[in-house]
């Protein structure tokens, strides 16, 4: 594969509070080649959209800060650019779509003066042309009266009418690379399909990369090439979407699955993790799962397990796996179910 368009490499961001320093985000490396889509799942405070808010440089600071590691974009260090540098390359060539429309929408300016600024800070067209090119992408994102809609105010529209606002934003200049914190979430089923179908396009048609941020496995499932698994600040796996979905290795990433509804069974009580992601500390030692973990021995407790990576590029932070490749078991074989 090509050398990777965006590369996150040994990520450390942290949250100094009154009490304590909290590693959000503690060593997280991830690849995104050109085309390419990667989801990134887990559990809510597991560190997903600090680290997709420090790729885009939007960590509040204070009190969040990028404390150790590298993002490259196109081989350029984001860590080191200034704001000015990052302004060109955010909704332009790196673009977001947000979690929560309300906080990313103006509530004083209409959707048609958010989109048109968007669209004439990279692009050198009129105001008229931008206007067109607005109702254009509010029409594409499957927005009724796109002309009246253009308008109006945030507040005018519902929950999910302003996150396909978001969405619209997000793809006005074309971006080389589209970071999607849950984007259908508050979507019903048929929007959410609709979007999808549209990132997909827009993946397919103009080779956009897509970093995925989602709780929802189907997604992943339809969506994504590669996953990428977090838990408490750490990648604890990560592999192609058929070795994730069809053979996990990691407890976590088991019981995620296991948590999944089987539409085949009629009576079914349905999976879940025992416990809650613990707050991550600088002085944790052990795997950080080991308190919900069904496998978890003496060593869980004592030391902090490596990512450990296979040829293929599969990769899995668990002693028992280690155990498996001292062994000498072949990867399509390694299971502890």
């Amino acid at each position: 594969m090509s050398e990777p368009i965006l590369t996150v490499q040994d990520l450390h961001t942290h949250f100094f509070t009154d009490n304590k320093e909290v590693p959000a985000v503690d060593g997280v490396s991830i690849d995104l080649h050109k085309g390419e889509v990667v989801g990134i799942v887990g559990e809510s405070g597991c560190g997903k959209s600090v680290t997709s808010l420090s790729i885009m440089q939007l960590v509040p600071n204070p009190p969040g800060k990028i404390v150790n590691g590298n993002i490259y974009f196109k081989g350029k260090n984001l860590t080191d650019a200034s704001e000015k540098q990052m302004r060109k390359i955010r909704g332009n060539e790196i673009s977001m779509i947000f979690q929560e429309p309300m906080t990313s929408l103006d509530p004083l300016f209409t959707i048609g003066n958010q989109l048109i600024e968007a669209i004439r800070i990279h692009q050198k067209v009129s105001k008229k042309q931008a206007k067109s090119s607005a109702i254009e992408l509010l029409n594409l994102v499957g927005i009724p009266r796109a002309s009246e809609v253009v308008d109006e105010f945030p507040h005018q529209l519902s929950g999910g009418m302003r996150q396909r606002v978001m969405i619209a934003m997000a793809m006005s200049c074309d971006p080389e690379v589209l970071i999607a914190d849950e984007p259908t979430t508050a979507l019903d089923v048929t929007i959410q399909a609709q979007i999808l179908d549209l990132m997909r396009k827009l993946n397919k048609e103009k080779q956009t990369s897509i970093l995925l941020i989602t709780h929802d496995l189907g997604v992943v499932a339809e969506m994504c090439d590669r996953v990428v698994v977090m838990y408490s600040g750490k990648v604890v796996e990560e592999g192609t979407v058929r070795e994730i979905l069809k053979d996990p290795k990691h407890p976590y990433t088991k019981g995620l699955i296991r948590s999944l509804p089987n539409i085949k069974a009629t009576d079914q009580k349905l999976y879940s993790i025992p416990g809650t992601v613990m707050r991550p500390s600088l002085d944790q030692v052990g795997c950080r799962f080991a308190p919900r973990c069904d496998y978890a021995f003496d060593r869980c407790w004592e030391e902090n397990p490596e990512l450990l990576e296979q040829d293929t590029g599969r990769q899995v932070r668990c002693f028992l796996y280690e155990k498996e490749i001292e062994r000498g078991v072949p990867s399509n074989d390694r299971t502890y179910s």
